[in-house]
């Protein structure tokens, strides 16, 4: 019952999406909430920002599928290809890899999907009472995501994917040329077909939207402290706080919610998780007045473009690297020849860059749950390319577990026994 938690107090490390779904769920059961980071919740220091804004209940597609072993030797050898990796990364990066490949068997494919669904299927749910309460119901839009094929038989390659989502109850539609010029006529000619998932939503400012949930903790009475967490402080198999830069703060439950610096916290209770920072660019293009209106997935070239309040937006490049190493603009740039092709006309000056580190896990799925070991910590992190969409979910997940209720969804695809 809400309130009767008054006396506890709970931590929550990482004020990004994630965290601060979590830190509201958490006020709205009666806990005191202190939430730690050291960027500020919404900031461009943080990966909640630069996120495509896709809001997608039907997502249920993991990023390791059937036959993807015999594309990735071509994607990293490809200059302007979707992924890259720094040979002086390769062995960080080697076993999270093989792992990720040993997840593209059909069977596991299947499982993994039914947890995406499981998890993603609640997103617009769970945001709607949340926007309507910060004030900001704007930052949800439903219009749909649109998947733009340049070969006029592009779905007809995709017949897993398109049967998989239909066999999760997602609406999908298969367009040709001409319909797909109707829906969206911003993008260039050269996309000749399209998968049209008319159910999906999208957020126009995910860095906003952080912000306004972050407002509304604190206006409920959670505290934000800028500051690095160093280590849980542990006391006879329990966590009794943590320690910061300016010392110890104590309570009474933690939840890891540091994305991809999560994983040393999560060692301090016994729990190994292969977290690997899939890191992300994005531009903006402030002047591209295309008139886009939809979420456009490029099939073939695995890029995003997203209409935002601040222009257009284009995100989907991975490059796997320690997340200390200074950002590779190059990556960056192949986004601007990305946005030329698929919107030829478009004024592409003032180009801003962006570069974050999105928490990966070799089978594109969190790790959600309360630490085996220890009862008073939950672990919440871990969600890759799909923060934004599973941060309202997650958060109501984090403060069941914290009050000892039965969960909105099935965890067990989220324990980190799994690995």
């Amino acid at each position: 019952m809400a309130g009767s938690h008054s006396r506890e107090k709970v931590i929550v490390i990482g004020a990004g999406i994630i965290g601060v779904c979590a830190a509201n769920a958490l006020v709205d059961e009666g806990f005191s909430v202190e939430i730690i980071d050291p960027v500020e919740p919404g900031s461009p220091g943080q990966c909640s920002y630069g996120n495509a804004g896709g809001l997608s209940p039907g997502s249920c597609i993991p990023n390791s599928m059937p036959g993807i072993a015999a594309q990735v030797p071509g994607m990293l050898l490809d200059p302007d290809g979707p992924i890259g990796l720094r040979l002086l990364d390769l062995p960080h990066a080697l076993p999270w890899l093989l792992r990720f490949l040993a997840n593209s068997r059909l069977s596991r494919v299947k499982r993994i999907s039914d947890a995406m669904i499981a998890l993603n299927r609640l997103t617009l749910l769970c945001y709607e009472p949340l926007v309507k309460e910060a004030g900001c119901e704007d930052l949800i839009v439903h219009r749909g995501q649109l998947f733009a094929y340049e070969n006029p038989n592009g779905p007809a390659g995709s017949t897993l994917s398109i049967a998989m989502r239909r066999e999760r109850g997602v609406k999908v539609d298969i367009l040709d040329d001409a319909q797909m010029r109707e829906l969206e006529p911003a993008i260039s000619p050269a996309y000749r077909a399209g998968v049209f998932l008319p159910e999906q939503g999208q957020c126009p400012n995910p860095g906003r939207l952080v912000a306004a949930i972050a407002r509304l903790a604190a206006d409920k009475g959670a505290v934000f402290t800028r500051q690095n967490v160093r280590a849980l402080v542990l006391e006879q198999g329990r966590v009794t706080g943590v320690a910061t830069e300016a010392g110890v703060v104590a309570a009474d439950k933690a939840v890891i919610a540091a994305g991809a610096f999560s994983a040393p916290f999560a060692r301090q209770v016994g729990v190994r998780v292969p977290l690997i920072s899939e890191r992300g660019y994005h531009i903006m293009l402030p002047n591209a007045d295309t008139g886009l209106k939809i979420n456009v997935n490029a099939a073939e070239r695995k890029f995003v473009a997203a209409p935002m309040e601040g222009g257009l937006r284009l995100s989907g490049t991975v490059e796997f690297a320690r997340p200390e190493t200074a950002p590779n603009w190059r990556r960056a740039e192949i986004l601007i020849r990305q946005a030329a092709h698929m919107f030829p006309d478009a004024d592409l000056s003032g180009v801003e860059r962006w570069m974050g580190n999105r928490p990966g896990t070799p089978d594109s799925i969190p790790v959600i749950e309360t630490a085996p070991r220890h009862d008073n910590v939950i672990l919440a992190f871990g969600h890759g390319h799909q923060g934004l969409m599973g941060g309202s979910v997650t958060g109501r997940l984090v403060a069941e577990l914290a009050v000892g209720r039965t969960t909105s969804i099935d965890l067990s695809h989220f324990r980190s026994s799994r690995f």
